[in-house]
């Protein structure tokens, strides 16, 4: 292994494909407004629903590729389920990825330059 400039060392090969694909789960729009959400406080299906403007059986979707990743959890309340972010890591992630993208663009969107992708 490496070591870098930090002082620690290279992450496995194991490792850095876990992390990819958990990346790649979070490249989804709406999986990141349901982990932005997620990070707000626990939720039903219902509610993140409503709060992500998508339809039912597409959160449901979603929720369970993020559980399978292990990047939700979910406990049974009476006859619903409640998804929640266990991992403050993961919670502080998504936050500062969203923030700095948000920071960002506001400048840009102040000036009438922002940029789109098709």
């Amino acid at each position: 292994m490496a070591t870098l400039a930090g002082g620690g060392e290279d992450p496995s090969a194991e490792v850095l494909t876990e992390a990819a694909a958990a990346f790649g789960l979070l490249a989804s729009a709406a999986r990141l407004h349901i982990m932005w959400a997620l990070s707000q406080g626990d939720c039903d299906v219902s509610h993140l629903a409503d709060r992500v403007g998508g339809a039912l059986p597409a959160v449901s979707q979603h929720l369970a590729k993020l559980k399978l990743a292990g990047l939700v959890r979910s406990r049974r309340e009476g006859r619903r389920q409640v998804y929640y972010v266990d991992d403050p890591d993961i919670v502080t992630v998504v936050r500062v990825m969203v923030g700095q993208l948000t920071a960002r663009t506001a400048p840009a969107a102040a000036h009438g330059n922002v940029s789109r992708r098709a």
